[in-house]
C-alpha cells in the first residue's frame, strides 16, 4: 500500500496520491501525517507489515517502473522523507519495508518484464543510491526489499536479489542492517526468465534474504519452492544456520510489532467503516494531490514559455 499506482486497498480506503507529491512538497510534517493515516487504515483491517516506502532515487526520467512511486530525484530528499515515513509507520504499529536495494531508480527497463542493468560504479552507488537506505536503517526500519537489477560493479554474475555480495556483504555487513531482508517477487521476469522460482528461492536465501515473495498465488509454485529449500538444506547447499538466522530475524520483527500495544486485532465491520477513508485522511490526500497539480502547472508554463521563445527566435 504505497499510494498512487501501487495500492492494493481501494476505496472506501483512502486513495493516496503518488509519493512524488510528497517530494514536490518537501514537507516532512506532511509525510508523517500521511504515514500515520495510512497506518491507521492498515491497522483497522489487521495489517501489520506494509511493503513501503519506496527509497529508490528517481534519477532517470525514462524509468518505466519507478517513476512517481519515488519520493524525489535527490538522494537527500528521499532519505529525509523516507525516514520520516518509516518512523511514523512504525510508531503507529506498522512494520515498514524500504525498497528496492541496492537501488532501482536509474533503470530504463521494467524488472517485471526483463532484468534491468545498472552501470554505476560502487562510489556513485554509495553517494546516491545507498543514501536513503542508510537513513532508513538509522531510523530502525524493520525490513528492506531487494531489487531485481543487475549491477556488474557489485556482482558480475548474479542479479542483486540472488547475490551474496549485494545482500549479505553490502546490506548486512557494510550498511549494518539487522532487520528482515525480503526478496522482491521471484516470479517477475527479471528473475524468472533466467531461473526457476524454486531455484531462485534457494539462491536468494543463500544470498541472505530472510523471506521470499512468490506473489501469483499459485500454490503449486509456492509448494515447489518450499520443497526446493528443504532439499537444499538436506543436500548441504543451503546451510541450516542460514535458515535459523532468517527465522530469528522474522521472530524479532514479529515480537517488536505484534507485542506492541498499538498492534490490535482487526476492528468490527462497523468500526472499520468509521476508521477508513475518514475526512481527516481525505484532507491529507487532497493536500498531497495539490502538489501534483502544481508541478503539472509549472511544466505547462515552461512548455508554453519554450514554445513562445522558439516562435520568436524564428
Amino acid at each position: 500500500q504505497e499510494g498512487g499506482r501501487v495500492a492494493r486497498l481501494k476505496a472506501p480506503f483512502t486513495e493516496w496520491p503518488p509519493m512524488a507529491t510528497l517530494g514536490r512538497s518537501g514537507d516532512t510534517s506532511l509525510a508523517r501525517r500521511f504515514a500515520r493515516a495510512l497506518a491507521a487504515e492498515l491497522r483497522a483491517v489487521g495489517v501489520t507489515l506494509d511493503f513501503a516506502p519506496v527509497l529508490d532515487v528517481h534519477t532517470n526520467p525514462k524509468n518505466p517502473i519507478i517513476g512517481d512511486r519515488a519520493l524525489a530525484e535527490k538522494a537527500a530528499d528521499v532519505a529525509r522523507l523516507g525516514s520520516a515515513i518509516v518512523k511514523a509507520l512504525q510508531e503507529s504499529g506498522i512494520a515498514a519495508c524500504g525498497k528496492h536495494f541496492p537501488g532501482h531508480g536509474d533503470t530504463s527497463t521494467d524488472s517485471h518484464v526483463e532484468l534491468p542493468l545498472v552501470e554505476h560504479p560502487p562510489e556513485r552507488l554509495r553517494e546516491v543510491e545507498f543514501v536513503p537506505f542508510k537513513a532508513a536503517i538509522e531510523a530502525e526500519v524493520a525490513s528492506i526489499m531487494t531489487a531485481h537489477v543487475f549491477v556488474p560493479a557489485l556482482d558480475e554474475n548474479l542479479p542483486a536479489t540472488l547475490s551474496r555480495r549485494v545482500v549479505h556483504d553490502l546490506l548486512r555487513e557494510e550498511l549494518g542492517f539487522e532487520g528482515v531482508i525480503f526478496s522482491d517477487d521471484l516470479e517477475m521476469m527479471a528473475i524468472a526468465s533466467h531461473h526457476t522460482v524454486p531455484s531462485a528461492a534457494v539462491l536468494s536465501i543463500v544470498a541472505g534474504c530472510d523471506g521470499i515473495l512468490i506473489c501469483s498465488g499459485d500454490h503449486d509454485t509456492q509448494a515447489a519452492a518450499l520443497e526446493s529449500i528443504i532439499h537444499a538444506v538436506e543436500d548441504g547447499g543451503l546451510p541450516y544456520g542460514r535458515i535459523e538466522d532468517a527465522l530469528k530475524r522474522q521472530q524479532r520483527m514479529k515480537e517488536r510489532f505484534l507485542a506492541s500495544t498499538v498492534a490490535a486485532r482487526p476492528l468490527t465491520a462497523g468500526a472499520i467503516r468509521l476508521a477508513i477513508g475518514t475526512d481527516e485522511h481525505q484532507a491529507i490526500a487532497h493536500q498531497m494531490a495539490r502538489f501534483a497539480w502544481c508541478t503539472s502547472l509549472v511544466r505547462c508554463r515552461r512548455a508554453i514559455g519554450s514554445a513562445l521563445w522558439r516562435r520568436q527566435a524564428r
